[in-house]
């Protein structure tokens, strides 16, 4: 299986650190190409030093000063959400992994899908926001949308048309509702 070329938005949280890991355990499948974080510019500093990745993007401008003096290399660094378009559109990226927070990864996403990449979707707000506009979009450039978890999977369903029923809930993960039946 070929190598997938993939950028990371969201990597110093949950999500962004396990792709993290299945590109260390499984080099000969995935490559990092580039990194990108909201503020935590030291964290996203040792991720960096540890991948190599030629690019990294710190959507907080104010401490990309912190960023810089932290990395050991000189990637390409973007700022600010022009940045996170930036990075999500590099040349070199095959796939774009979604793990915003909230409602800032669809500006990137759709930008990515614009620029041909596949979409891996950890950020469910993206899909109930504007599900149709990304499926109608990626539709159209040939790309594809991969759910990254089982909430995903089930929106993606439903806009895809393989869900009947009369509707569904879609709720906080780990909420106090987990428990009803």
């Amino acid at each position: 299986m070929k190598r997938k070329r993939v950028v990371v938005l969201g990597a110093t949280g949950s999500i962004g650190e396990s792709a993290l890991k299945v590109a260390h355990d499984i080099p000969e499948r995935m490559e990092i190409v580039g990194l990108a974080a909201n503020r935590n510019a030291q964290k996203l500093a040792v991720q960096a030093n540890k991948v190599r990745p030629p690019a990294v993007c710190l959507v907080d401008e104010t401490k990309v000063g912190e960023l810089r003096a932290a990395l050991e290399y000189e990637p390409r660094i973007f700022s600010g959400e022009s940045g996170l378009v930036e990075i999500a559109c590099l040349a070199e990226a095959e796939m774009v992994l979604v793990a915003v927070v909230g409602t800032g990864g669809l500006q990137p996403a759709l930008a990515a899908i614009e620029a041909g990449k596949d979409l891996a979707v950890a950020s469910k707000e993206i899909l109930v926001m504007a599900g149709e506009i990304v499926m109608r979009e990626a539709g159209k450039k040939g790309v594809q949308i991969l759910p990254v978890d089982s909430e995903h999977n089930t929106i993606f369903q439903c806009l895809e048309g393989r869900v009947q029923g009369s509707g569904f809930r879609v709720q906080e993960g780990g909420s106090a509702e987990r428990n009803l039946s």
